[in-house]
């Protein structure tokens, strides 16, 4: 086993993490690190399908977003004092901002695309936290299978009931935006 440097993806830090000190990390660790209660969540940079499965997504949405919104992939979205975090892609409703973090109440879809390192925050932490953003959409694709499943959740008031599904890798939208995105093999 070759000799390895300790580098650290953050350093070290006493205590709980505020989303001052979030917003102090460097931008290029290659990894993604986001901010849930005082702890840090760092995942590791998605592969290449996932990549894939992203550009599908912002290609396939692009069009149908209106001139009061804008398609941003990996942005900070701030979740009140001790929440930050990063979807895969997300709906804005004020374009052409150039801020550090979008607040949830910017974001109207919210994208996650699970990975095998992020499945469980996927499906059920990130879930939770955008249904107490109170985020109104959320999209969740699963790239395992084969064709790419997707499924978009709305907000309601007993939390996110899902609206539709993709189907033979190709998923329709009738709501936030009309729009068909093919999402490949």
């Amino acid at each position: 086993m070759p000799d390895i440097e300790p580098e650290y993806l953050v350093p070290w830090h006493p205590g709980e993490w505020t989303v001052e000190d979030f917003f102090e990390l460097p931008e290029d660790s290659g990894s993604r690190v986001e901010l849930v209660d005082g702890t840090l969540l760092v995942s590791p940079a998605p592969a290449a399908r996932h990549q894939r499965i992203l550009r599908r997504l912002q290609l396939g949405l692009h069009g149908a977003i209106g001139s009061d919104a804008e398609l941003l992939p990996g942005v900070n979205v701030r979740m009140g004092d001790r929440r930050v975090l990063i979807p895969d892609l997300v709906i804005v409703t004020c374009p052409d901002e150039n801020v550090v973090y979008f607040s949830a109440t910017d974001v109207l879809l919210a994208v996650e695309i699970e990975s095998p390192s992020t499945k469980v925050q996927d499906r059920i932490l990130k879930r939770e936290l955008y249904t107490e953003a109170k985020i109104p959409y959320y999209l969740l694709v699963n790239a395992a299978p084969r064709p790419v499943e997707a499924t978009l959740y709305e907000l309601t008031e007993g939390g996110y009931r899902e609206i539709t599904r993709s189907t033979d890798g190709k998923l329709s939208l009738t709501r936030p935006v009309a729009a068909t995105v093919d999402l490949g093999g």
